[in-house]
């Protein structure tokens, strides 16, 4: 019996509805029944039912989702026992992290953890939250760096860090580079450069939800996949970007940073996020550092 298969149904089975499952696993809904009906041929009993409007078990499905929590369950104890027997005797620790917290929070840690524990080798991986949070599942990951996602997977813990700043980017002969401060009127009626939603939909709504705050529209003028591009297309007077507040430190020619005016809206939350239920005393003790260092790491957000 395939365990992928299980954890396929068992998503399906806990959410009765494909499109959900299917975002919580990061796969596309098509691949989601796919697997659940080679499930059904593999035990010859049909599982679900599945209308355009619902999704329902059947009572082999019912009686499957018992036996196959405690089988899951079973397997991923033997998993998490011979990860940790390898951890021991390796005394590593992978951390996957975004660019902000690369930028901001990480070096900090890093220096601190590593007077604390010089045996300990740090495996780090920075990529985006979409493609963090799936290797945290599949245990090649033992702690990430994250911003926490709206609908969070029950197999995750995550634990709030703080809330990062965002500032303004424009050519360095925009019309608003000498000024200390902007407001999004300033902003009116200006080509935005956005990142892409998908891949991250924080920084993306951020800008949306500030002009929604002060009753404008925005005109996303173009949009991009990395800050460092995002900030090179502000350089070439293409538009202005609403960025994290590290974002400042890149060296790059012709832009200036602009802090915004005060804003509930302006907040980019980061979180620490680990498998739920799972023990690493290398990884419990870099999270205990960062539980003891919140405030001195939010001063740099």
């Amino acid at each position: 019996m395939d365990l992928h298969q299980l954890r396929c149904f068992l998503a399906a089975a806990e959410e009765l509805h494909f499109g959900k499952a299917a975002q919580r696993l990061d796969m596309l809904p098509s691949a989601l029944g796919r697997h659940i009906r080679l499930l059904e041929e593999d035990l010859g009993a049909r599982l679900m039912t599945r209308t355009t409007r619902s999704v329902a078990l059947t009572e082999e499905g019912e009686l499957l989702v018992k036996e196959a929590g405690q089988l899951l369950a079973q397997a991923d104890a033997i998993a998490d026992k011979f990860r940790n027997r390898a951890r021991k005797r390796a005394a590593k620790v992978r951390l996957g992290a975004i660019d902000s917290a690369a930028a901001g929070l990480l070096p900090m840690l890093l220096h601190d953890f590593r007077k604390r524990r010089p045996d300990v080798t740090v495996q780090l991986v920075e990529d985006k939250t979409i493609r963090l949070l799936p290797r945290l599942l599949s245990g090649r990951l033992d702690l990430a760096l994250v911003r926490p996602p709206q609908q969070a997977d029950k197999r995750l813990e995550f634990l709030f860090l703080f809330h990062e700043t965002a500032v303004v980017v424009v050519p360095d002969r925009h019309r608003l580079a000498s000024r200390k401060r902007v407001r999004i009127a300033d902003l009116e009626g200006e080509a935005l450069i956005v990142p892409e939603r998908k891949s991250r939909p924080h920084s993306h709504d951020l800008t949306i939800k500030l002009f929604a705050e002060a009753g404008l529209d925005a005109h996303i003028a173009q949009i991009a996949e990395e800050k460092q591009t995002i900030v090179n297309l502000v350089s070439a007077g293409l538009g202005v970007a609403i960025v994290p507040r590290w974002t400042a430190r890149m060296a790059t020619r012709g832009v200036r940073y602009i802090p915004l005016a005060a804003s509930t809206a302006n907040k980019l939350p980061l979180a620490a996020a680990w498998p739920r239920g799972t023990s690493d005393p290398v990884r419990d003790e870099m999270l205990a550092m960062i539980r003891a260092g919140l405030a001195a790491y939010a001063k740099e957000a």
